[in-house]
């Protein structure tokens, strides 16, 4: 008889889900007037050596000792050697690229090194020798614990800063680990208020707990936000898991240096633990189906169809850049979608019979967008070309709100979750227009996914990828970040054009589940088999 769960000829899966919390000390001030305002991009290394970036944490400004509040979750295997490089910029923009931004320091090591530490500590390198302060990380087992706890908070009585000035108030949460204490959460702060209300936030429910699900004491703790950082703390309070389960509840702040003084009162209004669901949770059988949409830009930029240094022209044994984002990204898509069709629309051309301007036609120029898989895609793309004009202005926002309204809006519970993939060789003429349509589409099961094809300035197009903030436009804000940005260009260092594929459909598609999740979550919807 085979041991339980010995499977003859199978491959068992041993990795395990980490979070590594980090950390800087000592930072170099880059800044004339002001400290650095440091952010951390972590980089994992591919099969061929190329470092791709997996994700990033918050900014924090003026500060060389800072303690990042994102974690960042990963699988760590055993069996693997897993190459991470962690980069702290200055931020000196509030753009996504980074290139404009001023390096502080790197360091390069292993997952195994991290997590045979208790606290692994390096020093960052600047030009690959000069020592520009430490990075820390701490790394921690997730365990079993998958649910989160939605939180809300306010505060009462607090006291005038000065005579005519009230606090700006926010939160920090810590868990005390018996050393040092870990930073959890912290919170956005509320101008000008003695009573505030911070938004709801949701904490996983492993960082309030052990991972054998025991319960910690915790450090909360209010701050007077100084825009230099030069933070007042309003008062403290030393709660446990348990008290910060059971809402609602008042909580005294004391002042540090004398606890028997109040500060004021924290209100614990609401605390609900919910359950988590997972990418795969919500597209395994009979769930959720993805769907994709390609919009194809054929403004004469791209230079004339028939010209070698056309970014459309093609030939049997060398397909265009835009034929191979389609190939990569359709690949992929094409396995969770059941019945594999591809809505496809084109924008910037004169389209026949009568050559009028379009900036949302179907590229297989009938009245029915969809093409039958990657292949018909292609087909259909090739087929448009020698019929159409390529014109222009690059306007995005008619496929947006073509896919927003006509697709997106007609699926909110759960069924099927949709990707605009745009592909396009230069700068947004509608840009106004276009955040609009982002803005409005953030509430429905949508995500778009830009590639920038060829040469071009595309610092424009970084805007709308809200890695730093979520997108804006005059009174109005995205709910979720739904839009993921990549030049094709930064793919092409690799001979093997399949390698390269394969690398830009990681990098566009990194984002997808976790903006499918988020959706569902800000809807409320359990995946099918649940419910």
């Amino acid at each position: 008889m085979n041991s339980q769960g010995f499977i003859p000829g199978g491959s068992a899966d041993l990795a395990v889900d980490v979070e590594l919390s980090i950390s800087a000390k000592n930072l170099p001030d880059k800044d004339t007037f002001s400290k650095s305002d440091p952010i951390c991009v972590v980089f994992l290394q591919q099969y061929d050596k190329n470092w791709v970036e997996y994700c990033r944490t918050e900014g924090i400004r003026n500060n060389l000792n800072p303690e990042f509040a994102t974690k960042i979750v990963m699988q760590y295997r055993f069996e693997e050697q897993q190459k991470m490089k962690f980069v702290i910029y200055d931020l000196d923009n509030e753009t996504p690229n980074l290139d404009d931004d001023d390096l502080l320091g790197e360091v390069e090591c292993s997952l195994g090194t991290i997590v045979s530490s208790a606290n692994f500590t390096a020093p960052l390198l600047f030009k690959s020798s000069q020592n520009a302060g430490q990075l820390i990380i701490r790394s921690e087992e997730i365990g079993n614990l998958k649910d989160e706890v939605e939180l809300l908070f306010s505060g009462h009585d607090f006291k005038k800063s000065k005579f005519f000035s009230k606090p700006d108030p926010f939160l920090e949460i810590y868990k005390e680990t018996g050393q040092q204490n870990q930073l959890i959460y912290r919170s956005s702060h509320i101008d000008d208020d003695c009573n505030p209300r911070w938004p709801k936030f949701f904490l996983p429910l492993r960082v309030l707990k052990t991972k054998d699900g025991l319960d910690l004491n915790l450090l909360i703790q209010c701050w007077n936000y100084n825009r230099s950082t030069s933070h007042k703390l309003i008062g403290e309070v030393r709660v446990t898991t348990r008290e910060i389960l059971e809402s609602p509840q008042t909580f005294t702040l004391k002042d540090k240096e004398h606890p028997d003084k109040s500060r004021g009162q924290l209100k614990l209004e609401q605390s609900v633990v919910r359950k988590t669901y997972s990418f795969l949770d919500f597209i395994s059988a009979g769930g959720t189906q993805l769907s994709c949409t390609i919009a194809i830009d054929f403004t004469g930029s791209n230079g004339h169809p028939a010209t070698p240094n056309s970014l459309h022209y093609y030939t049997s044994s060398s397909p265009t850049h835009y034929e191979r984002a389609m190939q990569a990204v359709g690949s992929i898509i094409q396995d969770y979608d059941s019945d594999k069709q591809f809505p496809v629309l084109g924008f910037g051309a004169k389209i026949p019979p009568h050559g009028q301007l379009s900036h949302e036609f179907f590229v297989n120029l009938t009245s029915n967008p969809f093409c039958a898989g990657v292949e018909g895609v292609i087909n259909a793309y090739r087929h448009c070309l020698p019929a159409i004009e390529l014109y222009g202005p690059t306007n995005f926002a008619p496929v947006i709100n073509h896919v927003a309204n006509g697709f997106a809006s007609n699926h909110t519970n759960g069924d099927h979750y949709f990707i605009l993939l745009i592909l396009t060789d230069g700068a947004i003429t509608d840009m106004n227009l276009t955040k609009q349509a982002i803005i409005a589409a953030s509430h429905l099961p949508l995500s778009i996914i830009i590639v920038g094809i060829g040469d071009a300035d595309f610092d424009s197009m970084n805007e709308l990828d809200s890695d730093n903030g979520l997108l804006s436009y005059l009174d109005k804000r995205a709910v979720r970040d739904i839009v993921q940005f990549v030049p094709f260009r930064d793919f092409l260092h690799n001979p093997d054009p399949r390698k390269s594929a394969d690398e830009l459909a990681r990098s566009l598609l990194a984002e997808i589940p976790n903006q499918l999740v988020s959706f569902m979550k800000s809807r409320n919807i359990k995946p099918k088999s649940c419910n």
